[in-house]
């Protein structure tokens, strides 16, 4: 009875090992914030994401992907543009933000607007932190727009993949908070009476493509954040 109470207690042993040592890693990294897709997914903000929404974390394809899901088909909802993805408003500066899960060394960050490469940040080969954040200037883009974050491991032909709906000029991290008296536009501009590179105060009217707005957050503004384009810094009048 002794040696069949040894076997049977080898064998759990032997049954457990394998399995631990077969169990894949679920931790790797995703954009949180501005909240990327796998994260409004895992947020339940988008619906039928499928089974992205327990990892986000796990966005991993081969280098050189230009999609959202990495090529793996289990995140395939994540490139399917006909979801209504939540959009970040932003200003011409956007500081994205990781959660990394577990630290692999890292080659670099690429950040990519519709296939131009607008920012990459050197990982030195070095495993990163648990959280860090890279601040990427977009200001030669307006309006809704998808930036594609990619996460090249250094010592694998891997990456991680993370996609960011924004709208470029509806505020975000440039508006300024304490604003100076509005001037008077000297320069009309194309659209009208609105014009960049000026102080707005709540509740100040411009003119722009032949409507009016009215300014509902006190901002100086930018090339790209005209009214039709900021919706949270002006409302049709």
């Amino acid at each position: 009875m002794r040696r069949v109470l040894v076997l049977l207690s080898a064998l759990i042993v032997a049954i457990g090992t394998t399995i631990f040592v077969a169990s894949p890693a679920m931790a790797h990294g995703y954009i949180n914030s501005p909240p990327s897709r796998q994260a409004n997914c895992a947020q339940g903000k988008v619906s039928n994401c499928g089974p992205i929404i327990w990892e986000p974390q796990s966005v991993e394809g081969p280098k050189g992907q230009s999609n959202c899901h990495g090529g793996d088909s289990r995140w395939a909802p994540l490139s399917d543009e006909s979801k209504a993805w939540p959009v970040a408003s932003v200003g011409n500066s956007v500081t994205f933000n990781w959660t990394i899960t577990a630290r692999h060394a890292t080659l670099n960050w690429e950040y990519y607007v519709g296939g131009t490469r607008v920012a990459v940040f050197s990982g030195n080969n070095q495993q990163p932190p648990s959280s860090l954040s890279h601040t990427v200037n977009l200001s030669g883009f307006s309006g809704r727009q998808k930036v594609l974050s990619v996460w090249n491991i250094a010592d694998t032909p891997m990456a991680f993949y993370s996609c960011v709906d924004v709208q470029i000029g509806g505020g975000g991290n440039n508006p300024n908070p304490n604003p100076t008296p509005t001037p008077t536009p000297t320069d009309p501009g194309p659209g009208g009476t609105w014009a960049a590179n000026t102080a707005y105060a709540v509740g100040s009217t411009v003119t722009y493509g032949g409507a009016s707005y009215r300014c509902t957050q006190p901002h100086t503004s930018l090339p790209g954040w005209e009214p039709p384009n900021a919706p949270s810094l002006w409302q049709r009048a």
